[in-house]
């Protein structure tokens, strides 16, 4: 199954999954780890655990981080 991933703020690319993947498994063809990425489809966050059932999605990479040495939460 090809599936169109539109990375926001990236490119657009197409992954052929097997017909039994989960989102999980697309975030990983696309190049990310599954905790640091989200999977829309029709601008709804889908599960990972989800079999894919879209040919179109968008995928969201996820910022992480926190107060650290040199922020100003440290003032």
């Amino acid at each position: 199954m090809d599936v169109t991933v539109d990375v926001v703020g990236g490119d657009e690319e197409v992954h052929a999954v097997d017909e039994d993947a989960t989102y999980a498994d697309l975030i990983r063809a696309a190049g990310f780890h599954p905790q640091e990425a989200s999977v829309l489809v029709d601008g709804s966050p889908v599960p990972g655990d989800r079999p894919v059932d879209a040919d179109r999605v968008r995928l969201l990479r996820l910022i992480q981080g926190g107060a650290g040495e040199g922020s100003d939460r440290d003032a």
